[in-house]
């Protein structure tokens, strides 16, 4: 049975009970089909291809079980129900097992065993004792415990290695030394003569009949469950050559005129990356992902996490390991990008000599830019990291080209709610007081002179016989603009750039030479405080931000994870939905990116978010419109999974998951858009110049970053090239084409480009000033109609026929992405080697919701492996002339050849294929 051509138009309509009969029959049958081909298989096989053994079935036990807690795990997800586990402050566990193997030679091994924390080797045949690296290639870990707990009790299986066996009898004996009380789970373990994909607790005989249930269950849909990919020659959607022979080979990366370029030969480069790779791949798994990132047109890593411990001294290995993944990734052509600090990750304790008034649990916002104590442990850190030789060339990161970029903190402001002074302890407050009493004695000659300026406006904090002075809360800032909060806002200003522009200075002298940027957050207010933050970024050498598309997800940690009873609500950026449902049209998006400064941009965190069914919208809309704004890195969040393409890679689902068909599955053509530039950049429609004084004194920019504006505020925005002061400019400009902003001690303007034309309201859509693309906001729908780069995207079944200047596009896919891109940069009507490439939309197998209200539905089951795509359906028709002379080749999942799709003169696609090749 092919599972991805399968169309049983007996299921379309369920609410017939005889239909429904049927179904179950079928459903039957096929059950019964696949499990009797694979017990048949499984009979042929002589000796058996996998060895299973059950981890509770010991020769030999010396396991020491916890009395009640431990042990408590639900047993249906476990193989034959049980486990074998040990638990004891004292005694390692031990547990010998003989099994017999049909034949000598070499075994795929495998072990389904506790991943957190824990420690496990093997003994084989009484051979030494090997440690077993759990993290590797980590596949189907699920939280096993009782009462659902995110606690130790989790199952994962992890890939050993090879091992020889030899015929007849073997042993093998396991010990479980972890840390933490020696604990540890062994559920089984496998060896197998041919490579062995785990599917949970299903044996290989189970596993057909298993599928062919899904099958029936998810129909109209079909599983993306690529083969472990060899990286063999031959793949169409290999993009490894988009990237140098290795990261730096043209030198440190350098800006010059706006853009990010490589000094050894002064060409631009953009970077279409990810954050990633997971702190738990070493080794081969490690260079295997650095590889997979390669194909799929990734040429930049985002290492975001902290080097330093408990106490907050250096983490040498975690130093180390970011050495290794430098280095890996510099071997694809990858370019990595440092971060190293984000507040959630410190919690200090009560006696911290250089962070004083902590309990242990508060975060340290905010207390990084002024307290000179915590900025000496800090650049303890950067010293650690970049100036360590590695072990494996001598190199230290600070000489290393591959290097791209660094930024200086994560997600933290002084302009954001975060400072707070109910919130930042007394001694820290007490350091930045007194600092602004000793800035407003400069300013005024004395704190009195400040009071009476300031009309005597007062706050609880103030003493100004001790020379301090306190802050007003953010809200009273940004609604009353008083002049004590004009002097505030000055004073916040100063502070943040000196510790900007020293850091800047600290990372130079350590002898970095790559462009640094110093942090990526919003504001409380992205009128009035947007445009000081985005000031204070002007000390390094580009600007970062963060954006997430979110769908209104709601629930115990939703923040961070994806749980069965969590709602949420579907939104398409292509219709610019609002996050609530049934709200106006939200014209607000992460992909909209003014430059500031003449300066780079980045974004180095942004995404979909889960489980949003439109999320597939995501990576062309990205790679087009950063094309068309001329942004400089793109850094999609978060690859958690390494080269697995993992429904739940991590303890729970995750909102941001990037190994998933509609995400990296699609990157081949984004990338290739995005890095070629394959849509060209917009023509200038908004020159902002700002005023440094008028910022201060609190009165903003027309041209927010991050602020949101619906459909009904278009009235307000100016029509012409006038602008009033209040005014916000449109922006839809951002889809048109390019918008900068200039920070000046001079006159303020605003200077319009002709967007009349481009921008219809009435008619909800906007064409690019270049003509290459065009969004109807109205009905969802996404044309692009460059020289290099065409398709369709959004609801393809509304957008009825599109002709492009060499394609013509037919589908009834309410929600698809058709696009076909060069490969050998030719303009599509001459090109000789063409991809052509397909989406839907994606889902978890089993993936269940329910209706709560209007648009917002409730999680009923998360899923699991393997994820579903929708079939595809469609016709692309070539229009050139010698269509009927190009060979469409389909491609599996990996990008190799899977079987002729005929000519180019009109294309069916096949209901489980994204890729096609199309050559002469």
């Amino acid at each position: 049975m092919n599972l991805r051509t399968r169309n049983l138009w007996l299921f379309r309509d369920l609410s017939d009970p005889l239909l429904r009969f049927l179904r179950s029959l079928i459903l039957v049958f096929v059950t019964l089909l696949a499990l009797g081909r694979s017990l048949a298989a499984a009979g042929n096989d002589s000796p058996a291809p996998v060895i299973w053994v059950e981890g509770e079935n010991p020769a030999i036990n010396k396991m020491n079980r916890h009395p009640w807690w431990y042990d408590k795990v639900k047993r249906d997800q476990l193989s034959g129900g049980d486990l074998i586990s040990n638990f004891s402050k004292d005694k390692a566990g031990e547990a010998e097992y003989h099994f017999s193997a049909g034949k000598a030679g070499e075994y795929d091994f495998w072990v389904r065993a506790n991943p957190i924390q824990s420690r496990l080797s093997y003994a084989l045949n009484g051979g030494p004792d090997t440690p077993i690296d759990l993290n590797r290639e980590k596949r189907d870990e699920i939280n096993i415990a009782e009462d659902g707990k995110p606690d130790l009790r989790f199952i994962a299986w992890s890939h050993v290695g090879n091992v020889t066996l030899r015929a007849g009898e073997n042993t093998i004996r396991f010990r479980m030394t972890s840390e933490n009380n020696n604990h540890g789970y062994l559920d089984c373990f496998v060896f197998s003569t041919e490579p062995f994909q785990p599917h949970g607790i299903l044996k290989p005989g189970e596993i057909a009949a298993a599928q062919a249930r899904d099958a029936v269950e998810s129909q109209g849909w079909f599983a993306f469950d690529p083969k472990r990919d060899d990286f063999s020659a031959g793949s169409a959607i290999d993009l490894r050559f988009l990237n140098e022979k290795f990261a730096g080979e043209n030198g440190f990366i350098g800006v010059k005129d706006g853009q990010f370029v490589h000094t050894g030969n002064g060409e631009p480069v953009r970077f279409w990356g990810v954050n990633g790779p997971p702190q738990g791949l070493k080794g081969d798994e490690l260079q295997r992902c650095a590889r997979m990132l390669a194909k799929h047109g990734v040429n930049m890593v985002r290492v975001h996490g902290g080097y330093f411990d408990a106490n907050g001294d250096v983490n040498m290995e975690r130093v180390k390991h970011t050495i290794e993944i430098v280095e890996a990734m510099k071997a694809e052509g990858i370019y990595t990008h440092l971060s190293i600090y984000f507040p959630l990750w410190l919690s200090p304790k009560p006696v911290t000599p250089w962070l004083q008034g902590y309990d242990g649990a508060t975060k340290p916002f905010a207390a990084l830019f002024f307290n000179p104590d915590f900025q000496a442990k800090y650049r303890t850190w950067w010293t650690a990291l970049l100036t360590t030789p590695s072990p494996v060339t001598g190199k230290r990161l600070v000489d290393e080209p591959a290097v791209a970029s660094l930024e200086m903190q994560n997600e933290d402001s002084l302009f954001f709610w975060t400072f707070n002074p109910a919130s930042i302890p007394d001694a820290e407050m007490q350091i930045l007081e007194k600092l602004y009493g000793a800035w407003l004695v400069k300013k005024y000659g004395s704190l009195d002179a400040a009071f009476t300026k300031w009309g005597g406006l007062k706050v609880a904090r103030d003493l100004p016989a001790e020379g301090r002075v306190g802050f007003r809360l953010l809200w009273n800032v940004v609604h009353e603009k008083t002049a004590r909060d004009q002097d505030q806002c000055s004073f916040l200003l100063e502070t943040q750039m000196r510790f900007y522009a020293d850091t800047h200075a600290f990372l130079r002298k350590l002898g970095f030479k790559g462009p640094i940027t110093a942090s990526n957050w919003i504001t409380a207010d992205p009128v009035t405080l947007g445009p000081l933050e985005k000031l204070s970024y002007t000390t390094g050498d580009f600007i970062d931000r963060h954006g997430y598309f979110g769908c209104d997800q709601k629930g115990p940690e939703s923040a961070w994870s994806i749980r069965d009873g969590h709602t949420y609500a579907d939104r398409s950026a292509l219709r610019m939905d609002a996050e609530q449902p049934g709200g106006p049209k939200q014209i607000t998006n992460p992909v909209m990116d003014p430059h500031y400064d003449d300066m780079p941009s980045m974004i180095s965190e942004t995404t979909w978010n889960r489980p949003n069914r439109f999320r597939s919208e995501a990576p062309l809309f990205y790679a087009v419109y950063g094309a068309l704004q001329r942004s400089d890195a793109i850094l999609n969040f978060v690859l958690d999974s390494g080269d697995q393409w993992a429904v739940k890679p991590g303890f729970f689902m995750q909102p941001w998951t990037l190994m998933t068909p509609a995400m990296i599955g699609q990157f081949p053509a984004a990338a290739l858009i995005f890095r070629r530039g394959l849509v060209a950049p917009g023509d200038m429609l908004a020159e902002v110049a700002l005023n440094k004084d008028d910022l201060l004194h609190l009165n903003g920019t027309p041209l927010p970053q991050d602020a949101s504006l619906d459909e009904l505020r278009l009235k307000d925005v100016p029509q012409g090239s006038e602008i009033k002061p209040g005014q916000r400019l449109d922006p839809l400009l951002h889809y048109a084409g390019q918008t900068h902003v200039k920070f000046i001690d001079g006159q303020g303007s605003v200077k319009l480009g002709d967007a009349g034309r481009l921008i219809d309201h009435a008619g909800q859509t906007v064409t690019s000033s270049t003509g290459e693309l065009k969004l109807d906001y109205g009905n969802g729908v996404l044309t692009i109609n460059a020289s290099g780069a065409q398709g369709v995207s959004g609801m393809l079944k509304a957008a009825g026929r599109v002709e492009t200047k060499d394609l013509t596009i037919i589908s009834d896919l309410d929600l698809g992405h058709i696009i076909a891109v060069s490969l050998d940069g030719l303009p599509l009507g001459t090109s000789q080697r063409m991809l052509l490439q397909v989406m839907s939309e994606e889902k978890a197998t089993d993936y269940k919701t329910g209706d709560v209200s209007s648009g917002v539905k409730r999680i009923l089951n998360i899923g699991h492996d393997p994820w579903l795509v929708k079939e595809l359906k469609g016709t692309v028709i070539f229009k050139r002339p010698d269509a009927m002379n190009l060979r469409v080749t389909a491609l599996d999942d990996n990008g190799y050849p899977a079987g002729n799709a005929g000519g180019a003169a009109k294309i069916e696609l096949q209901p489980g294929t994204i890729y096609y090749l199309i050559s002469r």
